[in-house]
């Protein structure tokens, strides 16, 4: 059953109406008519409605409950998955999931955050918020994936590393840091798709790729709106404020050069139509792909280090001189 956002309610009401009157089944031409005239109203709302989409509102369909997740991308474009587990250190951390696998006839390894599909398996899979051993996990596999030649895919969609005393205990912090030098040196093509939410180092610690890509209606931000709202008025209700202040949306991003691309999604979102966003991030990666693979690599290790340098606009002035004298003087 399809669940609806707040501001898809008049989509809702229509879709109801129009469902009421086909289950009449009435073959009167009038009772036909207004099936016509009600449908071909939806299509013109639903085009209004996510034409001119608000910061807030793309938000609102990155975190869908029912937006694909990275088991559902591996199920509709690679075969011969072999899942890896652990980070040989500590334990097993469900948020990340990766492996081996073979996609377009190539083998590659692809990783990413599992948020979870029912309420019993999110919270077993954290929310997709890993803890240090889910990153060093991650960080196993790129290196097996250096080891045995393999392009790495990356699947981003979290709102956050876990922020619990236990991850901080056991080194939350070093082990972002970790993955972002080791990424940064890695000697195999890399790309890395936001599928839903990227937030902060929890995000950015499966992104230092050669490619970084964003679906369409996802996010990117170094702090949730909600977070941002808090820090600066105190007020969470001020979302929707944040949200555009921190330009966290793929078109904002792409502008800023955070990201590479944008992969369009069917109307209304990727929940709408998994078979076609799979193939719509499947041509993205075909481009990509083809493209890393002719760059030799003491080209591409310059490129992607040169790529994370220069993101920001930075400004170099002199100090400004004063006729302030010193006690001594």
């Amino acid at each position: 059953m399809r669940e609806y956002l707040d501001f898809e309610k008049p989509l809702k009401e229509l879709e109801g109406r129009i469902a009421k009157i086909v289950k009449s089944k009435s073959k009167k031409v009038s009772v036909q008519d207004a099936i016509t005239k009600s449908t071909q109203q939806l299509a013109e709302l639903e085009l209004e409605l996510f034409s001119k989409l608000s910061p807030w509102q793309r938000a609102q369909i990155a975190r869908h409950p029912q937006r694909p997740s990275i088991s559902d991308y591996l199920e509709e474009l690679t075969e011969n998955v072999i899942e890896l587990h652990g980070d040989r250190l500590y334990g097993e951390d469900q948020a990340i999931i990766g492996g081996f696998a073979t996609w377009s006839n190539r083998s590659i390894m692809v990783m990413g955050h599992e948020k979870g599909k029912s309420l019993k398996e999110r919270m077993r899979r954290n929310f997709g918020m890993a803890k240090p051993e889910g990153y060093r996990k991650a960080l196993r596999l790129m290196k097996l994936a250096e080891k045995f030649q393999r392009p790495i895919l990356t699947f981003i969609d979290t709102p956050g590393a876990y922020p619990g005393i236990d991850a901080e205990q056991r080194g939350q912090a070093e082990a972002i840091a970790r993955n972002l030098l080791e990424m940064i040196k890695l000697r195999v093509p890399i790309i890395a798709v936001i599928t839903g939410e990227g937030g902060s180092g929890g995000a950015l610690a499966l992104g230092v790729a050669d490619r970084v890509m964003m679906l369409e209606h996802s996010i990117y931000s170094v702090i949730s709106p909600e977070g941002c709202a808090a820090i600066l008025w105190g007020d969470a209700s001020k979302s929707s404020t944040a949200a555009e202040a921190l330009r966290m949306t793929a078109p904002e991003l792409l502008k800023l050069n955070i990201i590479d691309d944008i992969i369009p999604e069917p109307l209304g979102g990727a929940h709408r139509d998994m078979s076609q966003t799979a193939k719509n991030v499947s041509k993205a990666l075909e481009t990509h792909f083809n493209q890393l693979q002719k760059i030799p690599l003491p080209t591409l290790l310059k490129q992607r280090e040169a790529k994370f340098r220069n993101i920001g606009a930075f400004s170099s002035q002199e100090a400004p001189t004063t006729n302030i004298q010193t006690a001594n003087s």
